[in-house]
């Protein structure tokens, strides 16, 4: 499995290929597909830009996305995403807008088919629980440098969700494979879930060809790297699925050698 992570938290200023709106996500999701991706991660923005867990938000960019591939579909639904002022003060848990998706007055609102939640986050077990009560699958969300692969493997949810994405937050692409490994080790058998294992930035290619290597799902997109591993500008979501591809293959293959 290769999952394409259309557009994090990244911006205009990041270059005009990053896609923003839904139906550019949807343009860039269907491109992507076609070069190989067998999954959709992203980040659903409101008009202005920024990430939302609006139920109207969500809907429209997973609808958009549906209308033009078959595959998985899902979103974020980290603590940045949250901007209501109004929430925070009030100490209203800033993610409570899941609890409303789906029900958009007046529209039959797709959900997603998963949402990431991150397990270091205040309420992350409260907010995985409600999405499985909604019908929506849970990707675990176990980052490198937090204490999140503790309270995942001592979660009694883990059994329930449908997979760990192992996020390796080391930048460095000399040290990533190795801090790779060792979130790896913390996550041990990761309550028998399958692992997607991805890095971000200077670490994204590194750690890909790790996941090749080790036969672990893997994904690639512009929310993790700007970069082809030539250190070029990747110009789209699209050319970083077919270039991740040709590298996790090669990795694999490399793997199979030494096992035969």
């Amino acid at each position: 499995m290769v999952q394409v992570c259309l557009n994090g938290r990244r911006g205009g200023a990041d270059g005009a290929s990053v896609p923003l709106s839904p139906e550019a996500l949807a343009e860039a999701a269907a491109l992507a597909v076609t070069a190989g991706a067998t999954g959709i991660h992203v980040h659903p923005r409101t008009p202005c830009g920024q990430d939302s867990l609006s139920p109207r938000v969500v809907a429209a960019t997973v609808e958009a996305i549906r209308a033009r591939v078959a595959v998985p579909v899902g979103v974020t639904t980290g603590a940045w995403a949250e901007p209501d002022p109004a929430a925070r003060l009030m100490g209203v848990p800033p993610r409570e807008r899941v609890r409303a998706w789906g029900r958009v007055r007046g529209w039959r609102a797709p959900l997603p088919d998963h949402a990431s939640v991150n397990w270091h986050e205040e309420g992350a077990e409260e907010l995985a629980a409600r999405l499985i009560a909604l019908g929506v699958r849970v990707e675990a969300g176990i980052w490198s440098g937090t204490d999140a692969a503790a309270r995942f493997t001592a979660s009694p949810l883990g059994p329930k969700v449908l997979r760990v994405l192992a996020e390796v937050t080391d930048p460095d692409p000399d040290t990533a494979p190795e801090s790779a490994r060792r979130l790896l080790a913390d996550l041990g058998r990761a309550h028998g879930r399958p692992v997607l294992l991805h890095g971000e930035e200077g670490g994204a290619w590194p750690v890909l060809r790790l996941a090749g290597r080790l036969g672990l799902a893997t994904r690639i997109g512009l929310e993790d790297t700007l970069l082809l591993p030539d250190g070029g500008p990747a110009a789209s979501n699209a050319q970083l699925v077919t270039e991740g591809l040709l590298q996790y293959g090669s990795a694999a293959q490399g793997r199979d050698s030494s096992n035969g």
